[in-house]
């Protein structure tokens, strides 16, 4: 005879789990969930319980999933964010569409955010939800309809765009070029405070290769994992970061940065805009694709 499953595990139960299983701690999981510590525990020992089996290893700090955990608390977390989606879609904001987007943070910041009030502007009836990552490669919640990456394109989605070749410049403080002196040049600013951003590490000497300037190994003084770090810190007034010229651009029309050297380097990597393949036939999916695609031409269009 074949044995039955265990009766679906009630939610209060599940809940426990996947806020513990994101957090790796009871406490953290009961803070966010209005319980105590104990009553988080006694939720997940009633779940062990019930499905004869232990899904987490008690540490004497702490909590970490065992196997069988973490393949439950993928499913169990896809599952929630699955019923969150629905309860947005269709109960969240009354007689509007839903558009959930997610970008790189400085691209974000710097380039969609400013203007986005122009999306909503032209289609009152749509809401976008946008939300932000540094490293995403892949869809990893069910919510997504939209994902705005930066890479060479070689992910598994099949719904993909390139939104433009991008060139890299160097940008610094008007008063730290000054600081330089008149004999500013590709040696003293690479062997200034160099702001490195983790990822592009290689790019001061694609730059010093692509136009014979011959700089050597930077004077790293600083690294930070975004560009949006790498610009706030150098128009603080020290030093010098190589970045996308599109991200530079909101500073540059400021006066907050100048450009030291006026030579750029092409990016291989590029932006792109990948489609969730289930999203694509949605109208206000379709309208953002189209409004995202113009903003990449007019924002890479260069400058007279």
């Amino acid at each position: 005879m074949r044995s039955h499953p265990p009766a679906l595990p009630h939610v209060t139960w599940l809940r426990a789990f996947e806020a513990s299983s994101r957090h790796q701690s009871f406490s953290a999981a009961a803070d966010e969930l209005g319980m105590t510590p104990a009553g988080v525990s006694q939720q997940i020992r009633l779940l062990e319980r019930h499905l004869k089996a232990e899904l987490f290893q008690r540490l004497p700090r702490g909590v970490t999933l065992t196997d069988i955990g973490q393949a439950y608390a993928q499913t169990i977390r896809k599952s929630f964010d699955e019923m969150a989606a629905a309860t947005g879609g269709l109960f969240g904001v009354q007689g509007k569409r839903v558009v959930q987007v997610r970008a790189a943070i400085s691209c974000a910041a710097l380039v969609i955010a400013p203007q986005l009030h122009r999306f909503q502007d032209e289609h009152p009836d749509i809401l976008v939800q946008f939300s932000t990552s540094v490293w995403a490669d892949r869809f990893d919640t069910a919510a997504l309809d939209m994902d705005i990456r930066w890479g060479l394109g070689n992910w598994d989605e099949s719904l993909m765009q390139h939104l433009g070749h991008e060139s890299a410049i160097p940008v610094c403080h008007p008063d730290f070029a000054a600081s330089l002196g008149d004999a500013l040049d590709a040696q003293a600013l690479a062997g200034s405070r160099v702001v490195q951003i983790v990822g592009s590490e290689t790019d001061w000497g694609k730059w010093s290769d692509l136009h014979g300037l011959g700089i050597g190994a930077t004077a790293d003084w600083m690294r930070v994992d975004n560009s949006l770090n790498a610009l706030q810190i150098v128009a603080a007034g020290q030093g010098v970061t190589m970045v996308l010229e599109s991200f530079a651009r909101p500073y540059l029309d400021q006066g907050d940065l100048v450009v030291p050297l006026d030579l750029r380097l092409p990016k291989r990597r590029a932006h792109y805009l990948v489609t969730r393949d289930t999203a694509a036939r949605r109208e206000e999916v379709r309208l953002f694709s189209a409004w995202i695609t113009a903003l990449y031409r007019e924002t890479l269009t260069p400058r007279t």
